[in-house]
């Protein structure tokens, strides 16, 4: 396993992933700006939102939740799934339906259901079936454009909400921290891109530790996006199987696990801690004593630290230190960090049994 073999990343890496991560920052910034300019629908008398997302899509909304919770008035709720809660009914709720490709099916559901309540209505997506309804139905569209692989345009559907949710009034700008999380980036950037060589490389070095081993990513609750998106990372670019777990609820459960350990399979086994800044002092120490008991029962364990002052910062140099470490371990195993053949042939077997 090499990975300062730079000429072998251009061989397995088919539609160029690498490229993707590399413009997270610039891309982060980009939809800021779009989120400036777009068309701001008249929303009345809003009293909740729920937004309908799946995969990458809810993972950004989960992301935008995430950096609002403190600030945010409203409740807000991410629906992951046909249809719509029950109390979503009536144009008091703002029903924010998301999808990359505008033809997730659990998507165009929950559209269609919450016109069906007569919810007030806004659609972010590229295009698709999603935006053909909303454009009949004179519904507003924030559209964004992206050639690359859907995981990776994350920062669109997150900086798209951020910036709405500011324009409506619900939040204070955050242009300022939107400015340091990308500064934040970028400077984190220069120590695990690529042609950085393993040696001082941390992202390549955390990938080298994977390798072989089951992963499970531990976070606190402000952090409990980054954690699902690392998973999430793991899964789709190294093809690897990982969890995630969140503190301070893992404590209450999870951390029993190890009373039972199989030495044979805790050698197979990663679990990494992430912290930030923020945390509340008392899951910073559940955090800690929780990695301290995993350790005393043999456990491999790690802990990497966000940067940066605001909880923007926090999470977004986490995203990409997560993205090029799934990268790298895709390198490691061989693995086509772009190919999706599971995903599009199980699409394939439910198209089939309508």
């Amino acid at each position: 396993m090499n990975l300062d073999d730079l000429d072998l990343f251009k061989k397995l890496d088919t539609k160029n992933m690498l490229a993707q991560i590399d413009g997270l920052p610039s891309q982060l910034q980009t939809a800021w700006e779009l989120g400036q300019t777009q068309t701001l629908p008249v929303f009345a008398n809003i009293q909740n939102i729920v937004i309908a997302g799946m995969g990458d899509s809810a993972l950004a909304a989960e992301l935008t939740v995430a950096s609002v919770s403190s600030i945010i008035r409203l409740p807000v709720t991410l629906h992951r799934g046909y249809g719509l809660p029950a109390f979503a009914n009536g144009p008091q709720t703002l029903v924010i339906c998301i999808s990359h490709s505008g033809n997730t099916e659990e998507i165009l559901d929950a559209f269609e259901t919450a016109q069906k309540n007569k919810c007030s209505l806004l659609v972010i997506s590229t295009g698709g079936e999603l935006t053909k309804r909303a454009f009949e139905k004179n519904i507003p569209v924030w559209k964004f454009e992206y050639k690359g692989m859907d995981t990776a345009a994350i920062a669109f559907p997150f900086a798209l909400l951020l910036a709405l949710f500011t324009r409506l009034g619900f939040i204070p700008d955050p242009a300022e921290d939107i400015a340091e999380a990308i500064a934040m980036m970028k400077r984190s950037q220069q120590h695990i891109v690529a042609d950085r060589i393993a040696a001082k490389n941390p992202a390549k070095r955390y990938a080298g530790q994977l390798v072989g081993r089951w992963v499970t990513f531990v976070a606190t609750e402000t952090l409990a996006p980054v954690a699902r998106r690392w998973k999430m990372q793991i899964n789709q670019m190294a093809k690897a199987g990982a969890n995630f777990e969140v503190i301070p609820e893992a404590t209450h459960n999870t951390l029993i696990a190890t009373l039972n350990p199989n030495q044979t399979l805790n050698a197979h086994t990663m679990t990494l801690f992430m912290r930030s800044p923020g945390d509340h002092p008392r899951n910073r120490l559940r955090s800690d004593l929780m990695r301290q008991a995993f350790m005393l029962e043999a456990l491999n364990t790690d802990v990497i630290d966000a940067r940066g002052q605001s909880v923007i910062a926090h999470l977004w140099t986490l995203i990409l230190f997560g993205d090029y470490m799934a990268y790298y371990l895709a390198m490691a195993y061989g693995s086509d960090p772009s190919e999706e053949n599971a995903f599009v042939n199980f699409k394939s077997m439910l198209a089939a049994q309508k």
